[in-house]
C-alpha cells in the first residue's frame, strides 16, 4: 500500500479540514521547524480533534542552521553587495564559530548564494551573489561544517519528548549523516514510534549501506540534498537511493516539489504528472507534499491528483 505524507499548515488543517482529504493512507506531517513547542503541541491536538486515529509524523528540524528573528522578518540582499546578520538571528548561536572568510553559503534550498566575509560573536558579514529577499526560518547551508555541529539541537530533543508524550506514529530524522545519528535518536524515541530517516546529505548517501539496516523507512529530501550535491545530480542519486532501499527492503518516500505548480494552480503541469507516474513505478512507498498542502491554494485538488495517479499506474492498457 502506498502512503502519502501531507504537510499540515495554514492551508491543510485550518482552511481545509482534514476530513475533506482524509484516507487511511494519509500521514499528517508537522514541520517541527515552524513554531515553538506550544504551537506544535496545539497542532497535534487539532489533528487529533479532527481525525482521532490519524497517523502523525513529527518532522524534526535537525541541525540545519536557519535564519531567525530577522529585523522586520526579512533582509533584502543585492548581488555584489555585502550585508550583515546578527549572530543572534540564527537558531544556532554558535554558528559563527564554524565559519571562515571565503566559505560559500547557500540559502533557501540554493536560491541564494553568499560568501562569508567575516564572522564573530556579534555578526556575520556576507557578500551576496544573488538578488532577493531572505526571510525568517530559511536554511543556511555550508558544505562540510556539520560534522562539528551536534546532530540534535535542543528543539529536536523537546520535539522528541512531545512525540513520546502524544504517542505519535512517526518521527522524521533530519540531516542524518551516519549510523550513529540514527542510533542516538532511536534511544530517545519511544519504541512504539517508527522513525523515518531522511536522506538529504551527501554523507548519508555515502553511508547508505550502514544506515538502511537501522530504519524501517527513509525519505529522500531532494531539496536539501541538492544543496550538497548539486541539482543536476538529483535524478541519478535519487535512483541510486531508491534501488538501495528496495534491496534492503526499506520503504522509501520521495519529497520536494512533487506537485510544486499546484501551490497556485488547480491542476499540475504535464511534466509533474509524468514524473509522478515514474516515481510510483520506481517502487517508492509514497511521496510527501510540503508547501503544496501546507500553504497551497488547491489542497483538495492536489490530494486528488495523488490518488488518481495511483489508480492510473495500475492501468496497463490504453483501450
Amino acid at each position: 500500500m502506498k502512503r502519502f505524507i501531507l504537510t499540515t499548515g495554514p492551508a491543510l488543517l485550518h482552511e481545509v479540514p482534514l476530513k475533506e482529504v482524509h484516507n487511511e493512507r494519509n500521514i499528517y506531517r508537522i514541520n517541527g521547524a515552524h513554531g515553538n513547542i506550544d504551537d506544535i503541541e496545539q497542532y497535534i491536538q487539532e489533528i487529533r480533534k479532527q481525525i482521532p486515529d490519524a497517523d502523525i509524523l513529527m518532522d524534526l528540524p535537525g541541525n540545519k542552521v536557519r535564519t531567525n528573528n530577522l529585523p522586520n522578518g526579512e533582509i533584502r540582499v543585492e548581488k555584489g553587495k555585502e550585508f550583515a546578520i546578527s549572530s543572534e538571528c540564527f537558531n544556532y548561536s554558535e554558528f559563527y564559530r564554524h565559519l571562515m572568510p571565503g566559505m560559500i553559503a547557500w540559502a533557501n534550498d540554493s536560491v541564494f548564494e553568499f560568501e562569508v566575509v567575516s564572522a564573530n560573536e556579534k555578526e556575520i558579514v556576507f557578500l551576496s551573489k544573488s538578488d532577493g529577499v531572505l526571510i525568517n526560518n530559511k536554511g543556511i547551508h555550508i558544505r562540510g561544517i556539520h560534522k562539528s555541529i551536534p546532530f540534535l539541537f535542543e528543539k529536536d530533543r523537546q520535539l522528541i519528548e512531545l512525540a513520546n508524550k502524544w504517542s505519535l506514529e512517526f518521527v522524521g530524522l533530519s540531516f542524518v549523516r551516519n549510523p550513529a545519528n540514527v542510533k542516538e535518536a532511536r534511544e530517545l524515541i519511544s519504541k512504539k514510534t517508527d522513525i523515518i530517516t531522511k536522506i538529504e546529505t551527501l554523507d548519508a548517501v555515502e553511508n547508505i549501506n550502514d544506515i538502511l539496516p537501522l530504519t524501517p523507512y527513509i525519505l529522500v529530501d531532494r531539496g536539501d540534498l541538492s544543496t550538497d550535491i548539486g541539482v543536476d545530480k538529483i535524478p541519478r542519486y535519487q535512483r541510486f537511493i531508491i534501488e538501495k532501499a528496495l534491496f534492503f527492503d526499506v520503504k522509501v518516500f520521495l519529497a520536494t516539489q512533487v506537485l510544486k505548480s499546484m501551490e497556485t494552480r488547480p491542476i499540475p503541469n504535464i511534466g509533474e504528472i509524468e514524473a509522478l507516474y515514474d516515481i510510483y513505478k520506481s517502487g517508492v512507498y509514497g511521496v510527501q507534499m510540503s508547501e503544496e498542502t501546507a500553504v497551497g491554494q488547491y489542497v483538495t485538488n492536489c490530494v486528488k491528483v495523488l490518488y488518481n495517479m495511483l489508480e492510473e499506474v495500475g492501468v496497463e492498457k490504453i483501450f
